[in-house]
């Protein structure tokens, strides 16, 4: 888009290429102060911030005066020279010839340069997202969204949409949303995982990539009723391959953000150097291995449990990489996943556990390809065998051993961001007693 051959329209983030050059930029005040015959305005438009200076005598004395008194988060366009600084925000600033007001805003913005309560931020959210925090984490989400893609389909794997409208639970029947459905009822989706078996069948390498549901009644730092998941699925797959493929998913998505979003990171004052340690080889513990872990530090773990987010941060503490954990009991894992034949008591799966307390950020497991196994499964976790048809057919025609995780998105960029709460890693979370706005 061109304001004018003299001054075409260029985005701050851009800046830097047009030295010396009139431009048009355009935005939102975010910063303003006046001193003397000056005037110094900091604009955002979405790919950054850059100072636009202001000198009486240099521009209509109207608009000097008018600029000054200007509220934040009101719209303008910018029309200067720009001069190139590396003390500036961007490394570049303008030197303000014209400026148009698009709305002048009122007064008040509800989220000032103070703090706030969490509870106000969340109320505000169409707001905050303003926020220099919430646009780096934001961004960071971004590029991890392309991370995945870009991984994925240059693997050879293709992308298919699997259903949010669901007949029955994948995961267990206590975490469903149920929905009216015409004349029936049917579940908002927890996984995707069971129509990617079905996609696996037919293109060998897939992922599916959307949002998921889960109706827990928590309210802890990692949970969301509403959240993001990759879940890759792979025919002739075993648990072993699987794991190497999500060690690699998690060293791309870490790298492409250090090096594609190091302002994004400077902003979130993120430790870099804890990031710049994710590279594989991940180390890989035994359930059995971790659980003694555990217990050598006197920590209240019972064997044979599912390890909880007290567990998964203690084991996560020992290394400066995720860990790989796997064959957990049976009894703890879901009714898809196949038996270790070396000891039937292991389920062959695996929970990755992200270092400094991000906890779990991928689940996945070999899938039990047998018929008759599957069947008894679906009865032993008292499952609607009539649901389910359509998936056994999967094992009665061409049955073949395959392999599959799932990626919590909001987790995974949580754990990049170093942020505390996974609220802040999607534009408009959704919690229990949560849904505004």
């Amino acid at each position: 888009m061109t304001t004018s051959d003299e001054a075409p329209f260029v985005r701050v983030c851009e800046l830097s290429k047009h030295a010396d050059r009139s431009v048009t930029v355009k935005g939102w005040v975010y910063h303003l102060r006046a001193k003397g015959k000056l005037v110094f305005l900091v604009l955002r438009d979405g790919s950054g911030l850059v100072q636009c200076v202001g000198v009486k005598g240099e521009m209509d004395d109207a608009q000097f005066d008018e600029i000054q008194r200007l509220p934040m988060e009101s719209s303008i366009e910018v029309r200067g020279k720009v001069r190139l600084d590396a003390r500036a925000p961007g490394g570049a600033e303008v030197g303000i010839s014209f400026v148009t007001v698009l709305q002048k805003a009122d007064a008040d913005f509800p989220i000032q340069p103070k703090e706030h309560g969490t509870g106000f931020l969340m109320e505000n959210r169409h707001l905050w997202l303003r926020s220099r925090k919430p646009w780096a984490c934001l961004r960071i989400r971004d590029r991890a969204i392309r991370s995945i893609r870009e991984y994925f389909h240059e693997l050879g794997f293709i992308n298919i949409d699997s259903p949010i409208f669901t007949p029955a639970a994948c995961e267990g029947t206590s975490t469903l949303f149920e929905v009216d459905y015409f004349d029936d009822k049917a579940y908002l989706t927890q996984s995707g995982q069971l129509y990617a078996e079905a996609a696996a069948m037919a293109f060998g390498k897939v992922f599916t990539f959307g949002p998921t549901f889960r109706a827990e009644k928590s309210k802890t730092r990692r949970h969301l009723t509403e959240f993001w998941m990759v879940e890759p699925e792979v025919a002739f797959a075993t648990l072993d391959d699987v794991m190497s493929l999500a060690e690699g998913l998690l060293c791309r998505v870490v790298g492409d953000a250090l090096t594609d979003c190091k302002e994004e990171l400077k902003v979130l004052e993120r430790d870099v150097t804890k990031l710049e340690c994710i590279r594989a080889p991940f180390p890989r513990l035994s359930y059995d291995e971790a659980a003694k872990y555990l217990q050598s530090k006197g920590l209240p773990f019972e064997y044979g449990n599912d390890f909880g987010a007290p567990d998964e941060t203690a084991i996560g503490e020992k290394y400066d990489r995720p860990v790989m954990i796997h064959r957990y009991p049976h009894q703890v894992k879901a009714f898809y996943m196949k038996r270790d034949p070396q000891d039937p008591r292991w389920a062959l799966c695996v929970d990755v556990i992200a270092p400094e307390g991000y906890g779990e950020v991928i689940g996945g497991s070999q899938r039990e390809e047998n018929l008759a196994v599957l069947r008894s499964r679906i009865e032993e976790h008292k499952l609607p065998m009539d649901a389910f048809q359509w998936y056994l057919d999967l094992r009665r025609f061409g049955s073949v051993p395959h392999s599959g995780f799932g990626m919590g998105l909001e987790r995974c960029v949580a754990w990049i961001c170093g942020v505390d709460h996974l609220r802040e890693c999607i534009p408009f979370p959704r919690m229990l007693h949560k849904i505004y706005p």
